[in-house]
């Protein structure tokens, strides 16, 4: 696994979301779909434990995995900045719109539930990553809940992050042999390296956030799959 490194870019912050996340990954969609398919075990949870005829939205729904999930039984619609990956959740026929976790196309308690799986680590600034906790709180009615995931700095699986660096760049490869079957015309025999901002939670750092966001109660916080997650209910 290629190494992470520092996050020293001289962007604005939605510079560098644009060009080291949105850019990113709309190129490996295809490859990282292939690589997201198995329900983590708290979200699996947490959505089976939702009452029948739920209505909620998965916020940065990446291929959609999440959305087949008690199909009938509950409704959820997913929302992604990446139009490659939305393209993927329509051809998997799930209702799915682009649109930007900052400032989300919802009515104000609109939802009974919200979830953002491993999607607020990629916003480039504390004031970012806290607007878009208020985004998915303000879109759940009260009573609602909100699951949020994000990458923990504290790795216990294959990850080793610097506990000194918070903000790193993530190597993402995409095979050589993947290019060719995909290119068929293409020369290149390298394999290619894509790199997406992370910020890296510190244990506390999540459930701060939803603190600081207020107008919930956090109901539970955990460690999962070496993210840090927040189930939290609108007041």
């Amino acid at each position: 696994m290629k190494t992470p490194i520092a996050d020293t870019l001289t962007l604005n912050n939605s510079e560098k979301e644009e060009q080291y996340v949105h850019a990113v990954y709309n190129e490996i969609a295809s490859h990282f779909s292939d690589t997201r398919f198995k329900p983590w075990p708290v979200v699996e949870r947490y959505l089976n434990a939702l009452p029948a005829g739920s209505f909620g939205v998965d916020v940065g729904c990446g291929n959609g995995k999440y959305l087949g999930l008690r199909t009938g039984d509950i409704f959820m619609m997913g929302t992604d900045r990446s139009e490659s990956l939305v393209s993927i959740c329509a051809e998997r026929k799930f209702e799915c719109m682009v649109s930007d976790g900052l400032d989300l196309p919802y009515k104000v308690g609109v939802f009974d539930f919200a979830i953002s799986i491993a999607v607020i680590h990629h916003f480039a600034s504390p004031e970012r990553r806290l607007q878009a906790v208020r985004e998915l709180i303000r879109i759940v009615r009260p009573g609602g809940t909100v699951l949020v995931f994000a990458w923990a700095l504290e790795q216990n699986g294959r990850r080793k992050f610097d506990p000194d660096l918070q903000d790193v760049l993530v190597p993402w490869v995409v095979p050589s042999s993947r290019n060719k079957s995909e290119m068929r015309d293409s020369d290149d025999t390298d394999d290619k390296v894509y790199h997406r901002y992370y910020h890296l939670f510190r244990k506390g750092e999540l459930a701060d956030l939803f603190e600081t966001a207020g107008g919930c109660d956090i109901t539970e916080v955990g460690y999962d799959k070496d993210n840090w997650y927040v189930i939290a209910t609108k007041q």
